[in-house]
This record gives C-alpha cells, structure tokens and sequence, in this order.
C-alpha cells in the first residue's frame, strides 16, 4: 500500500511561494492529487498528476498558480504554489490511487491512500 508523505509547508506572506512534496512510496500508483482543507470549507481538489500519461488537472481556485511536476527516481510529486493568497491558507493534503477513472480524479473519496497533512499559512 502507497503511504504519501507530505512536507514543505509553512509560514508565506501574500504573494509568495511555497514548494511542497509528496513522497509516494511503497506501492503502486497511477495517480497522485493534492486536496486542502482550509478554514470553513469541506476538503477541496487542488491538482493532481496521472503519472502513467503525465495528464495534469487543477481546480479552478489554483489554475494558472500552481504547478505540478515529479521525479520518478524519488517517488516524489512536487506543487510548486506562486502568487499565494489569503484564502489558500489551510491543510494540504497528499493522495494516491493505483486505479482511478479520470471522472473521479477530483473526487477524494476515490483515493484509497492519504498523507498525514501539512499546513500552509499565508499571511496578507
């Protein structure tokens, strides 16, 4: 069974970056999505990579911000987060699916292995 391992978050001011990682090892996966929890609002899709086609998707809120990108050799996917806002303050959370439908890839329920979570704060 994959177990994501997130790290890289932390303290931004508005407009800053962050870059956080999710190393995804220990078993087979096809797909691996970042999802957050911020303040008041259910968990949300934020992006997430089929590693087998490099097919990546965003949500709206962070299309044209942030960046995916992994390196095989590490098991590692990166999000790298430009022009942070406010409002993306939250949890971050990593995912990984062996198999999933492209349907259901903004879909958390459908990811079967999740990460522990880390927090990102961005400061106005």
């Amino acid at each position: 069974q994959v177990q994501p391992v997130e790290s890289g978050g932390g303290l931004v001011q508005a407009g800053g970056s962050l870059r956080l990682s999710c190393e995804a090892s220990g078993g087979r996966r096809n797909t691996v999505a970042w999802f957050r929890r911020t303040p008041g609002k259910e968990r949300e899709f934020v992006a997430a990579v089929k590693l087998s086609g490099g097919f990546k998707y965003y949500g709206d809120s962070v299309k044209g911000r942030f960046t995916l990108s992994w390196d095989n050799a590490k098991n590692t996917v990166f999000l790298q987060m430009d022009s942070l806002k406010s409002e993306d303050t939250g949890i971050y959370y990593c995912a990984a699916s062996q198999t999933i439908i492209t349907s259901s890839i903004r879909t958390s329920s459908a990811y079967s292995s999740w990460g522990q979570g880390t927090q990102v704060t961005v400061s106005s």
